[in-house]
Parts: structure tokens; C-alpha cells; sequence
């Protein structure tokens, strides 16, 4: 086991083919999710499932950049890998409400016009990610939730599946603790810290060979929540933001701090306004203005030359990448370098 697992680490030295300096540059990052993440807590075998997985739904983005296909679909396929995993908190890793059900919520952005979709508070859809994009590209709203998104999702002949699909023992022990916790201190759902929070929502985000940025982002929400809470997945400017002239942005972390700092298209505005990368702009929206107010997360950023950054502010990030120049990264720690 030791043996595959260190074959799995090299991962971060292997490279795609480089891109010719004539032909635009292609990248693509990937986030599942970023908190208490501890080293310590999670054994060599589950360690190489997360990193199997990171690296399989990176790969699959990038081949699709690789062979001419839009930014758009490789952020989606990168996501809905994810959203088929248990590991991640989208899709079939969705954590539970506080009532026992699963409340999914996505959305998408495309750099090149800023057109956006975005679904809220699901309970049936199988791919959030895809209702969020036939949304954005089969009707004239952003934002559709509740029974409205999963109508529209029938109208569009979307998967559907029934709520227990997203079901996990792991998941139900978490809210089980979760509630516990709520019992004994009824603030500890706005503390982080309190529920043991692992933020797990997914992302993607991509440039591909025409130039154009896209991001991508879906969550199951945070543990126990209720009374239909809805956090910054699904927000444009906060969870998630593309814009050919600066970078594309899916955020991970504590929803209410993205919300109200608009981090997302914060760091985008800061890297077409200030004139600085993005990849500066970034660290500087995570650790400067999320942490100082208790904002806990990350987010991971192209920018239109297609260099990658993927700063957060917790024990750990869920990431891989595939630069302009083809290096893969893949890693979960504080201490493993970009």
C-alpha cells in the first residue's frame, strides 16, 4: 500500500505534452472542497482514494481542452466525476439537512459573455452542474430553485433520481454528531469549528484553446442546515465567477463570508481593475479580507494566460491542476507547495 501510495504522490512531477509557444495556452483546477482536513485523521488508504479521484476528474477536463473542446464542457465533466463520488460533498457525497433530506445547488459561468446558470435547494436532480448549465443555456434566467429547477430539469429531460440516492452512512453519522452538537449549543451552527466542518463542494474551472474561461461549482450544502439555507455555490460573484478579461473562480469554505465579500468576482475585479494577477489578487481576497473577519476556505483561479492558483486559509484543500505548461498537481495539505 505504502509502495501505490507513493507511486500516487509522483503524480505532481507528471506532465502532458507542452503547448507550442504559438498555440494558446490551455489549464485546468479542480477544488473538492477545503476545512479541518487533518493529516492525522486520514489513513494512507483513504488519502489515495481522494487523490485517485482529484487526479481522474482533472485528466478528464483536460483531455477534453486538449483535444479543441470549450472550457464550458471541461468544467463540467471535470465536476460531474466529482458529483458521482461519495468523497465529496456534491452529488452522491452530499451531506444531509438537518430534517434528513439532500438540498443541491450548482452553478456556471462563461468568460466569454458572462452568461451564467445556477440551480438552488434540488432534491432529485442526478447532475446539479448539468441543470446549472442548461439553465444558463435554455433559458432566459440565471437562477431557478426548489420545484421550478426541478421542473425545468423534466422539461429538459435531465436525469432525475430519487433523494435516497445521495444517501451515505458516512454522511449520516455527521449530521447525527451534528445535531448533537446543536442540542448541547444552539449558536454552534454559525461556528465552523463546532460541527467539524469539512467544506466539500467541488469546482472547476478552465481556459481553453479559443481563449475562453468557464467555472463550475456544486455542493450538497453545509451539514444540518435548515430552513432551505442556501449558501455561495450557487451565487454568482460569490461562489463562482468567469470573465475572459481577468479569471474564472470556484470558491469552497464558509458560504456566508463569500456571499457578503463577494470573493469571487472580488478577485477578478481586483486583478482587471488593479492591474495585478490573479493569482496575487487571490491570496490577497483569502487571507486578507476572508481570514481577518473569520472567513475559512479557498477557491481556485485561472487567469487568461492560464496560470493556475489555488490559495485557502484551512488545514486543507481537496485540488489538483494541469497548467499552461502541462504539470500535474494534485494535493490535499497546507504544507504540499503549488
Amino acid at each position: 500500500m505504502k509502495q501505490k501510495l507513493a507511486m500516487l504522490l509522483s503524480v505532481t512531477a507528471m506532465s502532458f505534452p507542452a503547448i507550442a509557444q504559438d498555440e494558446q495556452p490551455i489549464a485546468i483546477a479542480i477544488h473538492g472542497g477545503a476545512g479541518t482536513i487533518s493529516k492525522a485523521k486520514l489513513s494512507p488508504e483513504r488519502e489515495q482514494e481522494y487523490r485517485a479521484k482529484l487526479e481522474e476528474a482533472v485528466k478528464a477536463g483536460y483531455a477534453l481542452l486538449q483535444s479543441g473542446a470549450s472550457s464550458l464542457d471541461a468544467v463540467v465533466a471535470s465536476v460531474q466525476i466529482l458529483e458521482e463520488s461519495p468523497l465529496f460533498n456534491a452529488g452522491r457525497g452530499a451531506v444531509y439537512t438537518y430534517e434528513g433530506e439532500h438540498e443541491l445547488d450548482a452553478s456556471i459561468m462563461y468568460g466569454k459573455d458572462r452568461t451564467a446558470g445556477a440551480v438552488a435547494g434540488v432534491k432529485t436532480v442526478k447532475s446539479p452542474i448539468a441543470l446549472a448549465r442548461a439553465v444558463m443555456e435554455q433559458s432566459q434566467h440565471v437562477m431557478l430553485s426548489g420545484k421550478g429547477a426541478e421542473e425545468f430539469a423534466d422539461i429538459q429531460g435531465l436525469a432525475k433520481v430519487e433523494n435516497s440516492y445521495f444517501d451515505s452512512d458516512a454522511r449520516r453519522q455527521q449530521l447525527e454528531r451534528a445535531r448533537e452538537t446543536l442540542k448541547q449549543d444552539k449558536t454552534a451552527f454559525s461556528r465552523p469549528d463546532m460541527l467539524d466542518y469539512k467544506f466539500g463542494t467541488v469546482g472547476a474551472v478552465a481556459l481553453d484553446k479559443s481563449g475562453n474561461l468557464s467555472a463550475a461549482t456544486s455542493t450538497g450544502g453545509m451539514t444540518a442546515k435548515r430552513y432551505g439555507r442556501i449558501g455561495d455555490s450557487p451565487v454568482i460573484g460569490a461562489g463562482t465567477f468567469a470573465d475572459n478579461k481577468s479569471c474564472a473562480v470556484s470558491a469552497t469554505g464558509h458560504g456566508e463570508y463569500f456571499i457578503r465579500f463577494n470573493v469571487a468576482v472580488d478577485i477578478c475585479a481586483r486583478s482587471e481593475y488593479l492591474k495585478i494577477p490573479a493569482k496575487v489578487a487571490a491570496h490577497s481576497v483569502v487571507h486578507n479580507v476572508l481570514k481577518p473577519v473569520g472567513g475559512t476556505g479557498g477557491v481556485i483561479v485561472v487567469d487568461r494566460q492560464g496560470e493556475v492558483s489555488m490559495p485557502f486559509n484551512t488545514q486543507g484543500m481537496y485540488r489538483a491542476s494541469i497548467d499552461a505548461s502541462g504539470k500535474v498537481h494534485v494535493a490535499i495539505f497546507q504544507e504540499e507547495a503549488e
